[in-house]
């Protein structure tokens, strides 16, 4: 059975005919009201109607026709501008009732959607079980085979979600609004006529400036708001505030350090202090103390836009978190963007902590902005972290050296400065090579590798993404086919390519690629206890 086009309807105004008259019909009828539709109700005079049903009924929320059905409801009962044909059906009588089979197939033929209960065969559509938090839905569906375990996954969900989450996306959706508003208004406000020499010299007539369409400036501040819903933590979204929705609009204005809107702390005479942290590959139980310490005094944080959200729930609800609006042609743009902020902060008198991903120096602009800093007269304290390069192959179960097969490993870029490609490394039989940053060229790189560098296409490879998260994915394969197995199984960023005959030592595999999904390796040290205290004995 295919899967189900999942969609949101908007029934504002429609007309939904409920066939029957038991507690179903009255759920059916209350749902249908929730969305603004307007609920017919078909039960002979004589039915059962359930109380609640019958109050709504009494009050005129819901239209009882005191008879059976007929055929021409279909297409008399509706809303005048669709010629009296009605929206949707919803039969509760139940599919082994000869008349539900007649009115699924009425509603096929007009195309007219219908829910049949208890019979999926009868069913055009199908009712998902609901979680509502205001402008916030989340549908489940099991297509028919089970509403109570769709219930149940339902729930399951809902109660790993943050309270107040409906009202975060409603101010968002304000702010989204807001840009967009803002963005119409200043193109109405331009005058066509208008000369270049009548519009005035601006002062900033010395500073180089770079020719940008309207269109592509909108979809840079789209972007920016796109990344904020994307990687700030749900508990942070659920706790944003007018506030902060505010401090979010001026940021997307004039960007500047803000925290709670004020940078008076500094006056007091203290001196901000700046950390490099690194956040190793993903999963929190992988920072070091150091690190974890740093994060907990952080009155500013300055992260990496994939960042997990894990780590960054580790960040203090006092301080300000910046994510860096890095996307392809922004990136240097969004890199002194952040720097600027973490100046500021620092002159403001703050702790300023820089989230890295894996570690500061491997791939990490670490010492670029190490000089950044010093150069302003505040030196960083460098803590370091697990570099995914050397993790994310152990917890794939790749050792990168290995006795008679691996006796090296290198780790490159597939991305060099500017975007030009680096000049990569010739084949070498018993090295391992790990490339990061370079998932999104793969094409070009495995070209160079087979072609112009020597490497056999039977080489072992794998695709390692989101190392030590629980969506961790390994796609194992060769030179040969990871292009197609990645555009097959699509991308999971961060990830990284580990190349060499070490791929194909601990892990064994006949097919073309095959993939593995999840994580939960540091899940189960929980079930032996806690860790022993440093010089206890432990017991096998």
């Amino acid at each position: 059975m295919a899967p189900a086009l999942l969609t949101g309807v908007d029934s504002s105004f429609h007309v939904h005919l409920i066939v029957g008259s038991n507690p179903l019909a009255g759920a059916r009828c209350t749902r249908s009201l929730e969305v603004g539709a307007k609920p017919i109700l078909i039960a002979p005079e004589d039915a059962t109607v359930h109380y609640s049903l019958m109050k709504r009924i009494e009050e005129g929320e819901v239209q009882w026709l005191k008879r059976e059905f007929r055929d021409e409801d279909l297409t008399t009962l509706g809303r005048a501008e669709v010629d009296g044909v009605v929206d949707t059906v919803f039969v509760t009588v139940g599919g082994k009732n000869s008349q539900a089979t007649r009115i699924s197939t009425l509603c096929r033929r007009l195309r007219i959607p219908v829910n049949v209960t208890d019979a999926p065969n009868l069913c055009s559509f199908t009712l998902l079980s609901t979680y509502s938090d205001g402008p916030l839905q989340i549908g489940v569906t099991t297509s028919g085979r089970g509403c109570k375990l769709s219930a149940r996954i339902r729930r399951e969900i809902a109660a790993c979600l943050p309270q107040n989450l409906g009202a975060a996306v409603d101010k968002l959706g304000n702010l989204r609004r807001r840009i967009w508003e803002e963005d119409h208004a200043a193109e109405l406000s331009q005058d066509p006529e208008a000369e270049e020499e009548d519009l005035g010299q601006s002062a900033s007539f010395n500073k180089l400036v770079t020719a940008e369409s309207a269109e592509a400036a909108r979809g840079k501040r789209m972007r920016w708001l796109s990344q904020i819903c994307e990687y700030w933590p749900l508990r942070r979204l659920a706790a944003i505030s007018d506030e902060d929705v505010e401090t979010l609009f001026r940021d997307y204005t004039t960007p500047k350090f803000l925290r709670n809107g004020n940078t008076a702390k500094g006056a007091f005479g203290k001196t901000g202090r700046i950390v490099l942290a690194g956040s190793g590959p993903g999963n929190p139980d992988l920072l070091t103390r150091a690190a974890h310490k740093a994060i907990l005094s952080a009155d500013v944080v300055l992260a990496d836009k994939l960042v997990p959200g894990p780590i960054l729930d580790l960040v203090p609800r006092r301080a300000t978190v910046h994510i860096a609006k890095k996307f392809p042609g922004n990136a240097d743009k969004a890199q002194e963007e952040l720097l600027e902020l973490g100046l500021e902060g620092l002159k403001a008198g703050h702790v300023v902590v820089r989230i890295k991903q894996g570690d500061p120096y491997i791939y990490g602009r670490g010492g670029e902005e190490y000089d950044f800093f010093r150069s302003h007269g505040y030196t960083p304290i460098v803590l370091p972290g697990i570099t995914s390069a050397l993790s994310a192959p152990l917890f794939a179960a790749i050792p990168p050296t290995h006795r008679s097969v691996a006796d090296q490993v290198l780790i490159c870029t597939g991305t060099g400065r500017k975007g030009v490609a680096p000049d990569h490394p010739e084949y070498v039989e018993s090295r391992t090579v790990v490339f990061l940053m370079a998932l999104h060229r793969l094409s070009s790189l495995i070209e160079t590798l087979t072609g112009t560098k020597g490497y056999p296409k039977e080489t072992p490879c794998a695709v390692l993404e989101r190392a030590s998260c629980p969506d961790q994915r390994v796609i194992r394969t060769t030179l040969q086919h990871v292009c197609a197995a990645v555009e097959v199984e699509g991308s999971r960023p961060p990830g990284l390519l580990v190349v060499g005959n070490a791929c194909a030592v601990l892990a064994k595999f006949h097919q073309k690629w095959v993939v593995e999904d999840g994580f939960q390796a540091l899940d189960d040290i929980g079930l032996v206890g806690e860790l022993p205290m440093l010089g206890e004995a432990v017991r096998a």
